[in-house]
């Protein structure tokens, strides 16, 4: 009977190891939370923090028991010539070194999630596999967070120290028939467990755990990352395409009645204006940053003059602007095709290779002459594949800047990621110059991108004011670089036959408590400026998103083919009809008629009145136009994903 327990000391050694597992998730969730701390603080009590455990519990043991699997099965496989002492530190070595790595992505993503507000998932390595600046980012993050070293060291450390041997070496005496029978037993144990712990519960029912079963858990989107684990999102990304068709309407003139993403073009004589279109996207812009959007608040000037100084003399702008997604590779659809971002980038999804258009492939069929700029090097973040996508005739990026004998080159280059933006921006201007009217550009900025570095001319100009917020300084430089461009522009003879628009990717940093919001998050600002004041200016108190650029572009242009947006021309739509849409760890969230609901794809989790800033009073079941808001955002859905799956995101499809 002695030998059949001493067999038995592998699963108990198993038990107890993953238990030290267990505790190393808690830590890295607890150093998740106290790193992030402003964007759940608001929210959380205990009670609710304990549901947050609960559910992560679950998680964590999925992600455990994927990446330990190896572990266990070195460890209870019936075979008795591997019980020896160099086979044991072969598994003690496994065992450390499998841990520490996920401990080390549950740690990066303490510092990423406050930009892309996600954990990471598989579609991190198409983002960035064309940057070759990716290692001295990762160590000025390391130095500036070198805490998570030192505890990752420590755990380590522990994980050694505190690792349970599963098995002492056999010798010649020991019985074969008790350790086979007891190994395998344990084993044969152990495996329904695992399988059901991978799946998330027993039941047959029950299908495997998705990063969206964390919102069983949470009371606002955000909460999501604090719910999961990163090698749990990046387990189950692997290889998954996720658009996933949900047929809410069998009829299809009925969805067709409530939504459509076909866009007739401008009907009548009225002749096509043949103006030219320039389309600014400045990095991690958000309406926080902009002191005109921020009047309620006492003594908030903001940290862009000049942009102020433009919405107060003739530019056109809206109460409620929103991005549509969270990550630079989101916004370039949005702003220049028109497609939001859900679930996963366009872009980085298997659809990628759709036939898709843009506002640079409808002006190509007016004759203008398009471009697309970027400081970095080509092929940075995919905007060059994007701009082939869409048809942009012409592409100038770093090394178009250095090969002009107008510029400075490198001695222009940011360290990080590209051409500083006020170089840039000159070039840009000079660029336009030499273009055939009428023309259409897009500039994606970057200066004001992590890690946050103003060129050294002017540190003392925009010194750093709170320590919290690095951001503040660049958007202080990206602004007068903004400032500096249109004051060049003004002297060129296509100024006034011009038709500006000034936009973010998506939002960053954020101090004001309105902004840390579900909704907050996607703050940002769509201006538009026409020197010619046809189109309009103030503040319209009416909603406009990323994807009402491409719309009001071509309605004001006076566009007269069919062409595919998931967005509303703001020129000629009522104020109380506009709307905007975007996705949050799967939670879609649609603004209208003055309330945003949030939707996890079945059912409305919450409803708030748009004047609720923070968020705080759930309205749901109270709101009369709640029905109506899910049956419109449906219809918004079924399209997108239908299109999306089908390759019908032509008009003539």
């Amino acid at each position: 009977m002695k030998n059949y327990i001493k067999f038995l000391r592998p699963l108990g050694a198993v038990a107890c190891n993953l238990f030290l597992v267990y505790v190393v998730y808690f830590i890295a969730r607890m150093a998740f939370l106290f790193e992030n701390w402003n964007l759940f603080a608001d929210s959380l009590t205990w009670s609710h923090f304990l549901e947050i455990l609960s559910g992560g519990l679950t998680f964590d043991t999925s992600a455990i028991l994927y990446t330990n699997a190896l572990w266990v099965l070195m460890v209870l496989f019936p075979l008795h010539k591997k019980e020896t002492a160099a086979y044991q530190r072969v598994c003690r070595w496994v065992f450390v070194v499998v841990n520490i790595l996920t401990l080390a992505l549950n740690l990066g993503d303490c510092v990423y999630f406050r930009y892309s507000m996600r954990r990471t998932t598989t579609t991190i390595f198409q983002e960035f596999e064309n940057e070759n600046n990716l290692g001295g980012i990762f160590f000025t993050e390391a130095l500036s967070h070198w805490y998570f070293f030192l505890l990752a060291a420590l755990i380590a450390w522990g994980l050694w120290k505190l690792y349970v041997s599963p098995q002492k070496p056999l010798t010649k005496k020991a019985r074969l028939l008790p350790y086979y029978l007891t190994i395998t037993l344990s084993l044969l144990t152990f495996v329904p467990f695992c399988v059901a712990g991978m799946r998330g519960g027993w039941t047959r029912d029950i299908r495997p755990i998705t990063i969206s079963n964390a919102n069983n858990y949470c009371d606002r989107p955000t909460e999501v990352g604090l719910v999961l684990n990163t090698p749990f999102a990046l387990i189950r990304t692997i290889g998954k395409n996720n658009f996933e068709v949900i047929t809410y309407f069998d009829n299809k003139e009925e969805m067709e009645a409530l939504y459509s993403p076909i866009h007739t073009g401008c009907q009548g004589d009225s002749a096509f204006k043949r103006k030219n279109v320039v389309v600014i996207i400045i990095e991690s812009f958000g309406r926080e940053y902009i002191g005109t959007y921020n009047r309620h608040v006492p003594g908030y000037k903001g940290y862009t003059p000049f942009t102020d100084s433009l919405l107060a003399n003739g530019a056109l702008t809206f109460t409620h602007s929103y991005c549509n997604g969270r990550k630079s590779i989101d916004g370039m659809p949005s702003i220049l095709s028109s497609i939001p971002m859900f679930v996963e980038p366009f872009f980085l999804s298997p659809y990628s290779v759709n036939d898709v258009s843009g506002l640079a492939d409808c002006l190509n069929k007016k004759g203008y002459e398009t471009a697309f700029f970027h400081g970095a090097e080509r092929g940075s973040m995919g905007f060059m594949a994007f701009a082939r996508a869409t048809k942009f005739q012409e592409y100038f990026g770093r090394e178009d800047f250095n090969s002009d004998p107008r510029t400075r080159g490198d001695a222009d280059f940011d360290g990080w990621w590209g051409i500083s933006d006020e170089p840039f921006m000159q070039y840009y201007c000079q660029k336009m110059t030499e273009m055939k009217e009428p023309f259409m550009t897009a500039l994606f900025t970057l200066s004001s991108h992590h890690p946050f570095r103003v060129p050294d001319a002017y540190k003392d100009q925009f010194p750093e004011e709170d320590p919290e917020m690095p951001i503040y300084p660049v958007i202080r430089y990206t602004d007068m670089a903004l400032q500096h461009f249109f004051a060049s522009a003004q002297k060129q003879s296509w100024f006034k036959n011009t038709i500006f628009v000034i936009t973010s990717d998506h939002t960053n940093m954020t101090k004001l408590p309105e902004y840390k919001t579900d909704l907050g998050g996607f703050c940002s600002p769509v201006i538009f400026y026409d020197p010619s004041g046809e189109m309009g200016s103030g503040m319209v108190d009416a909603i406009a998103q990323q994807t009402d650029i491409m719309p009001t572009i071509l309605g004001h242009l006076g566009y007269d083919e069919p062409y595919l947006s998931f967005g509303i021309d703001l020129l000629h739509t009522p104020a109380d009809k506009t709307w905007a849409v975007n996705y949050l760890n799967g939670i879609y969230q649609y603004v209208k008629y003055g309330y945003v609901i949030q939707f996890d794809g079945r059912e409305t989790r919450a409803v708030y009145a748009l004047d609720d800033t923070l968020m705080k009073n759930n309205l749901i079941g109270k709101v009369p136009v709640q029905q109506q808001m899910e049956r419109e955002l449906k219809a918004i859905i079924q399209q997108y994903m239908e299109r999306m799956t089908e390759n019908r995101l032509l008009p003539t499809k």
